[in-house]
């Protein structure tokens, strides 16, 4: 492994966008929508990299509500960042020709990664790149409809420990012209269970010198960011759970990356509860009502409390808020002068692990077979 220390300033190319710090928000269904986006840019000072929650390729090309209101962004979002999920080559291929054509995005990314049942029974996310001329034949059709616009992909290391894709994956990425590669140093068996192998991380690496290679999986901190770079040799950093309910770790990590380590935040719950309160708020302009807005944040309130002295009936009272005036009053009865928590730095979000993966029937028989994988394994629905 490199023990080189990242230098500040760090810049990662994606296609023709400096990021700089290398720091990139994961894809995470129902999480990274425009409101959650906005609020990890202000943070970050307008640097990073914020991707979309997933579209689903199907979805888009049939235009579905729901979907063409995850793609809207906001005018300060540069570069758009679009993650895409599909199956089938053509559908994969029309999405993204309709990208470019109408400009919807500045950057796609592919997602095989996910490791949820309705998603791998389908032969999609973590399990596609075991079958390598389907995953070839889908970054082919990527890469050639996206004309300028730089083509990402995010992987696991493989179905299983029995089933490791992830070096035979690079390869064929870089093979085909796919701009940087983000991989999640645990299978899709491990869902988010254990410990991530950043050893994975670095053997890609050392794979697939042409390209950038971030890394992503147990960042939960800026100076695990920093290590991870150090330790691996990858060439940014992609952060999914870690920033669950702390959208203030984005000014960790640029702090970190350009050598600041004294200027880490350490919010008191008076300032989490101004955060939250807008969050919910932006929640509530962005669908159109203040309620459901309400509502969609309600799954935010545990990670943004974690680790303070909030009694279970006041955190059950206030993840069943349906107002902005219930949220704010129920959080100004709590005791808003506490310190940030020792050891809320630590992991939050979904542990779970050694999961048996639901794959289509035979899909492990031959990773070159792909028969019977086409049009009706696209999902209608985008948002994971």
């Amino acid at each position: 492994m490199s023990t080189t220390a990242p230098s500040p300033n760090t810049t990662l190319r994606i296609g023709p966008h400096a990021v700089q710090p290398p720091v990139v928000l994961a894809p995470m269904a129902g999480i990274t929508n425009a409101p959650f986006r906005t609020l990890c840019r202000e943070f970050s000072g307008g640097k990073g990299l914020f991707v979309s929650e997933m579209i689903t390729t199907r979805a888009l090309v049939e235009r579905n509500e729901k979907t063409m209101q995850l793609i809207h962004f906001d005018a300060t979002e540069k570069p758009r960042s679009i993650q895409l999920y599909g199956v089938d080559p053509a559908t994969v291929g029309k999405a993204v020709r309709m990208i470019a054509e109408e400009g919807l995005a500045d950057h796609i990314d592919l997602n095989f990664g996910c490791p949820v049942p309705k998603v791998t029974r389908k032969g999609g996310g973590s399990a596609l790149p075991y079958k390598r001329p389907l995953l070839r034949a889908i970054l082919r059709e990527a890469v050639s409809g996206a004309g300028d616009i730089p083509v990402t992909m995010k992987m696991r290391k493989g179905i299983d420990d029995d089933h490791i894709t992830y070096l035979d994956a690079g390869r064929i990425a870089v093979e085909e012209g796919v701009t940087a590669i983000a991989l999640h140093g645990r299978t899709a068996a491990q869902h988010y269970g254990g410990t991530a192998d950043w050893e994975a991380i670095a053997r890609l690496k050392e794979h697939v010198p042409e390209i950038p290679v971030l890394g992503n999986g147990d960042i939960w901190s800026a100076e695990d960011a920093l290590r991870m770079v150090r330790e691996t040799g990858c060439d940014g950093v992609v952060v999914g759970r870690g920033c669950l309910g702390r959208p203030w770790l984005f000014a960790d990590l640029v702090a970190a990356f350009e050598g600041r380590h004294d200027d880490f935040r350490r919010p008191p719950l008076r300032e989490v509860a101004d955060v939250m309160v807008r969050h919910a708020t932006l929640l509530g302009e962005w669908i159109g009502d203040e309620s459901r807005g309400v509502v969609d944040f309600r799954k935010h309130v545990a990670w943004y409390l974690k680790g303070f002295a909030v009694g279970s009936e006041m955190r059950k009272r206030l993840a069943v808020t349906s107002s902005l005036e219930e949220l704010r009053s129920g959080l100004d009865e709590l005791e808003l002068d506490q310190p940030w928590p020792v050891g809320a730095d630590g992991p939050r979000g979904r542990t779970s692990g050694n999961n048996r993966v639901v794959l289509p029937d035979g899909w492990l028989k031959d990773p070159y077979d792909c028969a019977g994988v086409g049009e009706d394994a696209e999902l209608d629905t985008s948002g994971g």
